[in-house]
């Protein structure tokens, strides 16, 4: 149990943390651009979506599944284009799409608490900012983000 305490609340060093990125070939650049395309992807999934709100008493509309998921495929390409017209190039299909539908649909088109919905840009600042203390599972959370997106990005 201490074992697991530790992994997910003990602060790594600094040079841990640098040895870590250096021995997984993690670009501190590459992670800023990771960053970018999943602010970006939640900035217009949280500004266009109509879906469910907890203060939508007004109309009350709620979308169906099928509707959560055009609007993120719609968010998702229009997300990819844009980095595209930037000459950013990622593949539309592949594990990072499974990755960020499966992350958004749990933690924001099936989430009942507008709260944590809103607190999905303080997720991304804080797991991708290099400033702040790591701990094992942040680490592990950037691992499974950069390569999903760095084998998706064409060169």
């Amino acid at each position: 149990m201490d074992n697991f305490f530790n992994y997910i609340t003990k602060n790594l060093e600094i040079e841990e943390v640098d040895i870590w990125f250096k021995a997984n070939n993690i670009i501190p650049e590459k992670i800023e651009l990771y960053y970018d395309l999943s602010y970006s992807l939640y900035l217009l999934i949280q500004k266009t979506y109509l879906g469910n709100v907890e203060n939508n008493k007004e109309t009350k509309v709620e979308m169906s599944e099928e509707d959560n998921t055009k609007h993120f495929n719609w968010c998702w390409n229009k997300t990819i284009k844009n980095f595209n017209k930037e000459n950013i190039k990622f593949q539309n299909d592949g594990d990072h799409y499974d990755y960020f539908f499966s992350l958004f649909n749990e933690l924001y088109y099936k989430q009942n608490k507008e709260t944590i919905r809103n607190s999905i840009d303080v997720f991304f600042l804080d797991l991708f900012n290099r400033e702040k203390p790591f701990t094992q599972v942040d680490l592990d959370l950037i691992y499974n983000i950069y390569k999903t997106l760095d084998k998706n990005l064409v060169m």
